[in-house]
């Protein structure tokens, strides 16, 4: 018979990660599959520079995004408006064609009590992106974590970004543009709140709420 209660999911455990010479060495294998001489001069040093550049491409896997968030600020002589950074530039990678999404971001929240340094709203959305993404969880896991650590009375996230996986192959479509939003307490619940939010920020496709 099953169990009425709901069973707990056991944490994903990351592989071990490979060295760096077996890492060059996978780049050596794609260079030959895409029909080139990896020994040639030109490619020579490539396996490493692309080892390399993987190191800042996905940074974000080394980074514990909650820990960025944990120094915040009460002394604020009662500020309780919106709180907005905007057009934050983000490079990332779609984890289907490990190609670049590039965009901007755009994060706010309603203090309650505590603030954060703005820069940390930056480094918020880097820690995310700098992983393998699709726009849509990169976009709940930015506004998610911002509620979860400061438990302001809400938060509001938007992403616009292109994708190089629809631009640079398959459809071929460049020029357009992804919005994604995710909004949590006033941000969802107030439209006059929401509509702030969209008017500062330049109301990128967000389709604003009715009136309650």
């Amino acid at each position: 018979m099953t169990s009425s209660k709901a069973k707990k999911t056991k944490p994903v455990v990351a592989a071990e990660r490979p060295s760096r010479e077996e890492a060059e060495a996978a780049v050596r294998v794609l260079l030959r599959w895409a029909g080139d001489d990896p020994q040639r001069e030109g490619l020579i040093d490539t396996p490493a520079r692309v080892t390399r550049a993987y190191d800042e491409f996905f940074v974000g896997y080394q980074v514990d995004p909650r820990d960025i968030l944990a120094r915040t600020f009460s002394e604020v002589d009662g500020y309780d408006e919106m709180i907005v950074l905007k057009d934050i530039r983000f490079e990332s990678y779609c984890e289907h064609h490990m190609v670049p999404i590039i965009g901007r971001a755009h994060v706010a929240y309603l203090p309650n009590h505590r603030v954060v340094g703005i820069s940390k709203l930056a480094r918020l959305v880097d820690a995310f992106a700098k992983r393998l993404q699709i726009q849509e969880k990169m976009t709940v896991q930015i506004a998610d974590t911002l509620n979860e650590v400061l438990q302001p009375a809400g938060v509001g996230v938007i992403l616009e970004a292109a994708h190089q996986c629809m631009s640079t192959r398959g459809v071929h479509k460049a020029g357009v543009t992804m919005v994604t939003s995710r909004m949590l307490g006033t941000f969802r619940t107030d439209p006059s709140t929401r509509r702030e939010f969209l008017a500062i920020v330049g109301n990128p496709g967000v389709v604003a709420m009715p009136n309650a």
